[in-house]
């Protein structure tokens, strides 16, 4: 797809975006009148991609040099507008300013710091675009910050990198001026910032650090920039300023926990003539971090997540909510796209409004609904009755208000009884429903699935198969899709191509992948998945129980977005999915070539899943899919699979209590998938951008053969682990290259970076690879990149052999 021009996007969004809160309500007209304006009604924020991920085309064309900075700030403003608007419309009294970012909310809260890592070479001032995407994703000569998981979901943060010399300076007046702007187009709202202690606790110390530090030890000096921001805001003219501080849904110590008290005693002068909300989110509040927040001082109302939180509703009830505060009750799912059952959450408001009373009750969604689809509106294609079980954010914020109507005493009898025959709907629906799948996911619990030799005694098999040399070379799947294989995959769709020339296209993309790898001297080769749209979609649309969207994008980070399947019903595999493209990709090469599957783990995580039976039963039913497609494989002569679980670590539960039985049944079901394979058959996995060290012990249970895994932009986090003595006995490829930097890594760099993992892995386990697949980056950065790699492990291949 070509990178629309601003002009067309401004078009664009004005039509998709501003009236779509009315396109879904054309058939049930709501005039809003001036009582629902004064119900209390919030929404923690608001997905900044756009309805059809304007966003995104406006920033990649201007990374590309095809429009200006001035036209990117004209669609981002239009795109704020619309936000604003549509909450506004639909009656949300607490509206969010300062939730849209250009790349990512925590980097704007570095930017606001002035917290820019020397590397950048930021002088001081107000940090513009370069710095600003510089830090985000590298430049010519500069790797990007690194990127991690924020908390349990699949948006990515940029990691702050502070030491204890860092010098603060209020250094991005994003805040205050997104509420200026909003206050000059007639909208009101509630500026968000990221809390002092979250955000220091979400940072890691710079690499130059040698002695012990504590990020907390900063607090002091960033609390005086907070206080600016705030007496800018209240001359500004704001009313309420809400601090988002998710950490403390976390295993939080006295020390963390007593670093929010410091921090917000210390704010409290500056809160003088304002209401400050702090709000939580993705969990339960921890008892000892729930009484740390009710006495918080200065505050005037503490928001829950309700939804994924509801033992907080027994902490609320048992150890009591301060009187004169405001409870921000996040009844309304802000992470998924299933509509709320308003009965359900009317009966949760009003149990809370006996305990705080109806002046201090706010409706609220459970999070920010950046983590949801924007609009159902623009799902033309979708299925009628699937569809009237959804409710994406445009449809969350009319729950919103809905409730908080209903709390007032003016109740839509109308719109709830629509919405508890839907949820009927969808329990009884014979869509949602089979059997025989469950019965075979559930006759997996009792049972173990292990492989019967160990890995040691199966690599030996398989290398007297394969034939590698030591480092073996390799990739993480997919290559550039390049606008003319869009474009290939876009005409068959809509039918204005035959099958035939389809076919044909992606049978010559292929042969040029696999050419590609050979003249470059990789080792084990993937076919490039040209047919593939999306990892996990791939495989979702050949799975029953799978429903599709054609426009629920989700931001992952910056311009990358995608489009979550959503599991409505049980999951079976009723044919095969890979096998024709890899056996034709083999038939291009004497070289061993990759099956390329999607695990059950991240099909699950990567997608919006039924919220009406456990996780884990919906992961069985996918694990016994992707073990039918292992099977077909290997009999289809494919020697390397490679099953991807990227998304493991990112479906651990936040509270360490619960996390050993998520990562029981997350094992367990990725070993289902291979279990019964031949010893001459090698499993290899993936697994990127997030915090791993935690759970080796896990991951080495997976019991894979081969394991590539994200290293280098986290500064090689992962060896960490190995140096302190963790024995890993199965081959292991620590990523040598970002490959979401535009940056061409030299020979030297990758060289230093196999020769870290050489210090502390033997030889014949590791393996040299990229840190992720290469579908978002283009020809002209892959192939040096990848010619560096293979060089750099020439070159090692040399010193190794004359070593022995």
């Amino acid at each position: 797809m070509s990178c629309l021009k601003p002009s067309f996007l401004s078009l664009k969004l004005r039509s998709s975006s501003l009236f779509s809160v009315h396109g879904y309500l054309r058939h049930r007209p709501v005039k809003i009148h001036s009582f629902i304006r004064s119900m209390a009604s919030h929404v923690v924020g608001y997905p900044r991609i756009g309805p059809k991920r304007e966003l995104k085309f406006a920033l990649e064309s201007f990374w590309d040099g095809r429009s200006s900075a001035e036209d990117l700030q004209k669609v981002a403003k239009e795109l704020r507008h619309s936000m604003w608007k549509q909450m506004s419309d639909v009656g949300i009294k607490y509206i969010p300013c300062n939730t849209f970012s250009y790349y990512d909310h925590v980097l704007d809260t570095t930017a606001m710091l002035g917290a820019v890592p020397p590397r950048y070479g930021w002088m001081g001032g107000e940090i513009g675009f370069d710095v600003y995407f510089s830090m985000a994703r590298g430049n010519a000569t500069l790797p990007a910050m690194e990127m991690t998981k924020w908390f349990d979901t699949n948006y990515h943060y940029l990691v702050p990198e502070l030491g204890p010399d860092i010098k603060f300076s209020y250094s991005s007046h994003k805040a205050v001026s997104e509420y200026k702007e909003a206050k000059e187009l007639g909208f009101e709202t509630v500026p968000v910032l990221v809390g002092p202690v979250s955000y220091l606790l979400l940072s890691k110390p710079t690499k130059s650090v040698d002695r012990p530090f504590s990020l907390l030890s900063l607090l002091g000096k960033i609390i005086p920039i907070y206080k600016e921001v705030l007496a800018e805001l209240k001359a500004a003219g704001a009313k309420w300023v809400q601090f988002d501080e998710p950490t403390l849904v976390l295993d939080l110590d006295s020390h963390q926990r007593k670093a929010f008290t410091e921090a917000y005693t210390e704010l409290e002068e500056s809160f003088s003539g304002l209401r400050v909300v702090v709000e939580t989110y993705f969990a339960d509040v921890p008892a000892e971090a729930y009484k740390t927040i009710i006495a918080l001082k200065g505050i005037s109302g503490i928001g829950f997540d309700l939804v994924r939180g509801e033992k907080t509703l027994d902490l609320i009830q048992n150890v009591g909510f301060p009187s004169g505060k405001f409870l921000i009750a996040g009844v309304v799912d802000g992470r998924n796209i299933w509509a709320s059952d308003l009965g359900a959450s009317m009966s949760i408001l009003k149990a809370l409004e006996g305990i705080v009373g109806k002046e201090k009750l706010v409706v609220s969604t459970s999070c920010s609904l950046l983590h949801t689809a924007v609009d159902l509106v623009n799902e033309t294609k979708l299925d009628s009755e699937i569809k009237s079980w959804l409710a994406f954010a445009a449809q969350k914020i009319l729950e919103v208000s809905t409730l908080a109507k209903a709390l007032a005493g003016k109740k839509d009898e109308a719109f709830f009884m629509a919405n508890a025959a839907a949820i009927s709907s969808r329990k009884s629906s014979s869509r949602v429903n089979n059997e025989a799948v469950k019965i075979s996911a559930l006759a997996l619990k009792g049972s173990d699935h292990h492989r019967a030799t160990p890995v040691s005694t199966r690599l030996d098999v398989q290398q007297k198969e394969l034939n590698l040399p030591i480092l073996p070379t390799t990739t993480i799947g997919s290559f550039p899709q390049t606008m003319d294989l869009r474009r290939v995959r876009r005409e068959y769709k809509a039918n204005n191509i035959t099958e035939e020339e389809y076919m044909r296209a992606i049978k010559e993309e292929i042969c040029k992948v696999v050419k590609l790898q050979e003249d470059l001297g990789i080792d084990v080769l993937v076919h490039g998945e040209p047919e593939r749209n999306d990892m996990v979609e791939y495989f979702g649309e050949q799975l029953h129980g799978f429903a599709f969207t054609v426009n629920g994008w989700v931001q992952s980070y910056g311009s990358r977005c995608v489009k979550p399947p959503i599991i409505y019903g049980d999951v079976s595999r009723p044919r095969p999915m890979t096998i024709f493209w890899s056996k034709a990709a083999q038939s291009m090469t004497s070289r061993p070539m990759k099956g390329m599957l999607t695990g059950p783990v991240t099909i699950l995580n990567w997608s919006f899943v039924r919220n009406d039976q456990p996780r884990s039963e919906t992961c069985y039913q996918i694990a016994l899919a992707i073990k039918n497609e292992v099977e077909d494989l290997e009999d289809a002569g494919i020697q390397v699979i490679q099953i991807d679980e990227a998304a493991l670590r990112e479906g651990l539960p936040l509270r360490k209590s619960e996390q050993p039985f998520y990562l029981d049944w997350a094992v367990h079901a990725f070993r289902i998938t291979n279990y019964g394979v031949k010893d001459t058959t090698q499993i290899h996995t993936h697994m990127c951008y997030s915090n791993f060290n935690d759970i080796i012990l896990s991951i080495m249970d997976m019991d894979a053969d081969v394991i590539t895994i994200e290293n280098s932009r986290s500064n090689e986090k992962l060896l960490s682990v190995f140096r302190e003595g963790i024995k890993y006995g199965a081959g292991i490829g620590p990523g040598v290259y970002d490959i979401h930097s535009p940056r061409i890594p030299t020979t030297e760099e990758i060289e230093e970076r196999v020769r870290k993992m050489l210090g502390v892995l033997e030889p014949s386990m590791v393996w040299v690879n990229p840190d992720c697949g290469l579908k978002t980056r283009k020809y002209s950065e892959v192939i040096p990149s990848l010619s560096n790699m293979v060089a750099a492990t020439k070159l090692l291949r040399i010193e190794l052999a004359d070593t022995k």
